[in-house]
């Protein structure tokens, strides 16, 4: 197989003219996606790594090609090597924003012959790199492939001699300068005496102790004055073949860069990225896996997994993360989710829709192990502060929400619902809940669910209750372990408790008042 892209096991091209403003759906907020990949992308903006991000999910053949590169990419030396690619690769765009700075024709030529070469030469120390690491992976193994005919190619030997060549051509120029008052001559050198060393030599006897050196450098991104350049013009005419064949060399293969060996620096980097990213989570004690993913078995399943963007805050101030378990089996297809606020009802039904997300785009999820299904469409239904310009009150705007996502729903999708209705009345809101309970049952969706009503939890064979845990000594105290448990029928009493303070410690407090 000829290699075409080392993200997209078929590369169709689509992402090579993405625009630079990303639509980001409320999925990515509701789920604090957006977050994650910030966090990911971070430093690498170069690269332009959130559409690939955003773009998901990909193909069940593309997931598997991308696990094994990731896996591959988790050998340190290979990772050294590709780092030390992008590193060169990343001069040389600095070298070539700075040749597009300067003024000065044969300047600018000049250091555009060393930006070909080092070019070159990065190419040929990563094909010789790539060549000294076993690979496993389908995509880099056609990469290696690919860059070994490349180095071989007449074009890209061109390139090297070529460059190589007008290097030496430059480097054998020898000139003279006569000046004259204010007028300065470029002769032709002849084999004339050098002095300096005899005006050393004169002058030694004058020095007393360390001296300062006045002499400046002149380098190939200096930025030269008009006489300079008037000087280099004149050299330019005792040497006219040198400097025509640096011309047209220039002229020639200002597209010097061989594009796949280009989209391969940027696209590697969405691996590298999210490696990097992963690192500090792994250095907590926290667990990633490679998750099986299918499109036709809905019993998923995800061990000691945790929530991505609050583990980057808790890790950073150095809190304990807390993990838990799901699993579905046989007909279950629907995990309710309840118990007494700040359990971590939410984390978890984000942790369910982060995993199920980042493993449609083909990368290792939190957890020791996982079995997921890939969606068509993750669908989310948070709740929303109510908005004023859309002439809706909030329960109306629930309503119209989920209306939609039920529409675009499909037996294939994914759906996460966070406390709907709770605008209304408790009959209402069991009312309502049920009706799109059975919507959801009727087209075979995987869902979870947060709610109060315990009564869903039991609404039939697909529905599973999970609860989030109190400590038993003190109820006020959460745990943020959530546990397959029937519902015990006390998360909406003490939710409203809590709300109007009529707790027990609450009303206590009041009375020593």
């Amino acid at each position: 197989m000829t290699f075409k892209s080392i993200l997209y096991n078929q590369a169709d091209g689509t992402l090579r003219n993405e625009s630079p403003e990303l639509n980001v759906s409320s999925l990515f907020t509701d789920l604090n996606l957006d977050q994650i990949i910030s966090a990911i992308t971070s430093g690498k903006e170069e690269y332009n790594l959130k559409p690939f991000f955003y773009r998901g999910p990909v193909d069940l053949e593309t997931i598997g090609y991308r696990q094994q590169v990731m896996k591959d990419l988790e050998n340190d030396i290979l990772l050294k090597y590709i780092e030390l690619f992008a590193e060169s690769m990343r001069k040389m765009r600095e070298q070539l924003a700075l040749i597009e700075k300067l003024h000065y024709k044969y300047q600018k030529e000049r250091l555009f012959i060393d930006v070909v070469e080092d070019y070159c030469e990065t190419v040929k120390v990563l094909e010789l790199n790539l060549s000294l690491v076993g690979l496993k992976s389908i995509g880099l193994l056609n990469f290696r492939e690919y860059l070994k005919n490349q180095v071989k190619s007449d074009h890209f030997l061109f390139l090297l001699e070529e460059t190589k060549r007008i290097i030496a051509d430059l480097s054998s120029v020898r000139y003279c300068i006569y000046i004259k008052g204010l007028r300065v001559q470029v002769l032709e050198y002849k084999g004339e005496t050098d002095y300096s060393v005899e005006v050393d030599e004169t002058f030694a006897k004058f020095k007393e102790g360390k001296v300062s050196d006045y002499r400046s450098v002149l380098t190939h991104t200096s930025i030269l004055n008009e006489v300079e350049t008037q000087i280099l013009d004149g050299v330019a005419e005792l040497y006219p073949d040198y400097f025509i064949h640096l011309n047209k060399f220039c002229e020639d293969n200002r597209n010097y860069q061989n594009e796949l060996i280009t989209i391969f620096d940027r696209e590697i980097q969405f691996y590298i990225a999210y490696l990097n990213y992963m690192d500090k989570f792994k250095q907590a004690g926290l667990k990633f896996c490679y998750p099986h993913v299918s499109n036709k078995n809905k019993e998923v399943y995800n061990y000691e997994g945790f929530d991505l963007a609050l583990a980057n805050n808790l890790v950073r101030e150095k809190s304990g993360v807390v993990v838990n378990d799901f699993y579905l089996r046989d007909a279950e297809r629907i995990l309710i989710v309840s118990g007494p606020n700040q359990g971590g009802k939410t984390t978890f039904a984000r942790t369910f829709g982060q995993i199920h997300y980042l493993a449609a785009l083909g990368c290792p999820v939190p957890g020791s192990e996982a079995q997921l299904f890939h969606f068509d469409r993750l669908l989310t239904h948070f709740e929303k502060e109510e908005n004023i310009k859309n002439l809706r009150g909030k329960l109306q705007d629930e309503l119209f929400r989920i209306h939609l996502i039920l529409e675009e729903a499909t037996p294939g999708s994914v759906m996460i619902i966070n406390e709907i209705f709770t605008s209304t009345t408790l009959q209402d809101q069991i009312f309502l809940s049920k009706k799109i309970m059975q919507k959801i049952i009727d087209l075979d969706l995987l869902c979870v669910w947060v709610t109060f009503i315990d009564e869903l939890a039991s609404f039939s064979e697909t529905t599973v209750s999970m609860v989030s845990s109190v400590v038993p000594e003190n109820t006020a105290m959460r745990t943020y372990k959530i546990t397959r448990k029937p519902a015990d029928g006390l998360a909406f009493a003490l939710s409203i408790a809590e709300k109007y303070r009529l707790t027990y410690n609450q009303i206590r407090e009041r009375i020593k008042l």
